[in-house]
């Protein structure tokens, strides 16, 4: 089951939700074709509960959301960003595991 702590974002609410966030923010770059994405997710949701109110996990489609996915030039997905002050202090591309995933996030507190 999906995690309620995964913001979606997208093209519009993003530099809101992410950028001007007060605490650091993991992003999914993902896609609903996405075979990895999927396997990955389970993962992002532990994470997103894991850290509830030290850091924020959202969740973009680069379909539906091709303007950001474009300016931060994500080219494969997944691709996890990790935001602080609204600048990426942090990136991973391909599925990874939720250890990996829990030190990005970590090198952002």
């Amino acid at each position: 089951m999906a995690s309620d702590k995964v913001l979606t974002v997208n093209d519009i609410n993003f530099d809101q939700e992410v950028l001007s966030s007060d605490v650091p923010v993991l992003v999914d770059f993902s896609a609903t074709w996405c075979g990895p994405c999927r396997q990955i997710a389970p993962l992002i949701d532990q994470v997103a509960d894991a850290y509830d109110g030290r850091a924020k996990v959202a969740k973009i489609d680069i379909d539906e959301s091709p303007g950001t996915a474009q300016k931060y030039g994500i080219r494969g997905v997944p691709t996890l960003y990790v935001f602080k002050g609204g600048e990426v202090v942090g990136q991973q591309v391909g599925a990874v595991p939720k250890n990996t995933i829990e030190q990005l996030v970590e090198g952002a507190l």
